[in-house]
């Protein structure tokens, strides 16, 4: 369970995990999102929006990427918190802080 009770994904890699994840709540309606494996994309299956593997937005009707949350490991554990900078998948303010 990520921030504030929503799923996050946790994107690993072959030397561990991504210092981000990504929210697993559709931006278009609030579905729960999945990981495709065989479109190698996150895609929603109420509508068809689909995210890449950094959840930014590559085809509607999903309006915007999905959130971002920095994700570290202390301790052992995952620990997932706010991201309040710069979307670096759009250059833009993060819609979600």
């Amino acid at each position: 369970q990520g921030l504030k009770g929503d799923p996050t994904w946790i994107i690993t890699t072959e030397e561990g995990i991504k210092d981000f994840g990504v929210g697993a709540v559709c931006t278009h309606l609030g579905c729960t999102v999945p990981w495709n494996i065989a479109a190698n994309r996150f895609c929603c299956p109420c509508h068809g929006s689909q995210y890449d593997e950094n959840g930014k937005v590559v085809r509607g009707p999903a309006p915007l990427s999905l959130p971002l949350a920095h994700v570290s490991v202390v301790d052992g554990n995952i620990a997932v918190s706010p991201w309040t900078e710069t979307d670096f998948r759009t250059g833009t303010d993060p819609w979600w802080a």
